[in-house]
């Protein structure tokens, strides 16, 4: 039986160029690039070249801008503390979206519990965060909006130009954590006017332990972590030069193939999920309004629990997700699809589907196999969905 992986938005392969790319600095390329001997020197050089093509493929405008860092949860944590710490002398108001990922939320509860003001946004029935709903939540004190580009579990991509706009006429700074959308979607800073944004490697066939932070140039800033004072002194630690390299040759390589990747994606998510919705009765995709990422199609399968389903199709070859993978061990619903208004019950059935670079048509017609019969198992046993609608 042959395994078919549909947990992209989990994680990703190690593309092997991204592979071939980083061995160099693991082995014959191996210095400390804060030393001053050759070996440093040239550790160094790969270092910076790999900084200038991060800051080229997002339209940063000084290399300077992009900061590395041990992966996303980490950029987004120094994001939201370390520009909330320089914001202002006292405690300040945080907008952030209801349906962030939690290495958003918890750094927002953590600033929370020590003085500051934090607003949650929720978004519409449609899965987005609207620029007018934004507005109506600033503060004279508003120093900082956090919403993520693309959302990693409905796919819903928000309009964070609108939102940055918004953010701005009311004196704050836009944060967005697009570490979803990198190399999937077009994602320009400039475009954008985001004053931050968080990436991960593992999310575009890179490393994982890897990530980049962007920081606008003259935004105010404390670093989380302190020591010797690398990365302009805004990430202390020596830094991960291969993961690096590996993050710059990933990207380069997303940024090169989206346009056709983009499209063929879009068409086997859209396949899958009539293919899902046609068989199925009582089955509808997640937040379907819209614009969306093309490799994610969330499903409601309603009067049966996610985890069922991702164990059924577990043991015939199919990894799919009900939600975030940093959340899978929890036994509550999504806080992204409550955010969104489903109710909880409803909630219970969700599963993440998504596709990536190694996706193929024979494993949607796998899925749209295997998938029916193993709900109408599932669904001829629960007596939540016979409450719901009665006997299948």
């Amino acid at each position: 039986m042959d395994f078919i992986y549909f947990d992209y938005a989990a994680t990703t392969p190690v593309d092997q160029r991204v592979v071939d790319a980083m061995l160099p600095f693991m082995t014959e390329r191996f210095g400390n690039p804060n030393s001053l001997y050759a070996l440093g020197r040239d550790a160094y050089r790969g270092l910076e070249d790999a900084r200038e093509r991060v800051a080229q493929a997002i339209g940063a405008s000084r290399p300077d801008e992009i900061i590395f860092t041990g992966g996303g949860t980490e950029g987004d944590n120094a994001a939201l503390i370390g520009i909330m710490a320089r914001a202002s002398d006292g405690p300040a108001h945080l907008v952030v979206s209801a349906y962030e990922h939690h290495a958003v939320l918890e750094p927002a509860h953590w600033l929370e519990k020590r003085g500051h003001a934090v607003s949650y946004l929720a978004p519409r029935a449609d899965g987005h965060i609207h620029p007018e709903d934004l507005a109506s939540v600033m503060r004279p004190d508003t120093k900082l909006v956090s919403v993520m580009h693309g959302n990693n579990e409905i796919g819903a991509v928000n309009d964070v130009a609108e939102l940055a706009r918004v953010a701005h006429e009311h004196g704050a700074l836009m944060h967005t954590d697009a570490a979803q959308t990198l190399g999937k979607v077009p994602f320009d800073v400039d475009a954008l006017g985001v004053d931050a944004a968080t990436f991960s490697g593992h999310k575009i066939y890179g490393p994982k332990g890897v990530g980049v932070l962007y920081l606008r140039r003259n935004v105010k800033f404390e670093p989380m972590l302190k020591g010797g004072g690398q990365e302009f002194r805004k990430r202390s630690g020596t830094q991960n030069v291969a993961g690096a390299v590996g993050f710059a040759a990933a990207l380069e390589i997303m940024v090169r193939e989206m346009p056709a990747e983009s499209e063929r994606l879009a068409r086997l998510r859209d396949r899958l999920i009539l293919g899902v919705t046609t068989r199925l009765e009582n089955t509808e995709p997640t937040a379907p309004g819209g614009e969306r990422l093309p490799n994610i199609a969330p499903l409601l399968i309603k009067g049966v629990e996610g985890e069922a389903m991702l164990l059924q199709l577990d043991a015939q070859g199919i990894a799919v997700s009900t939600g975030s993978a940093c959340s899978s061990g929890s036994l509550e619903p999504s806080h992204v699809l409550l955010a969104c208004g489903v109710p909880k019950e409803v909630a219970h059935g969700s599963l993440r589907v998504s596709l990536g670079r190694f996706t193929t048509d024979a494993d949607v017609d796998r899925f749209l196999e295997v998938f029916p019969p193993i709900v109408e198992r599932l669904r001829a046993m629960s007596p939540v969905y016979a409450r719901m609608f009665g006997s299948p």
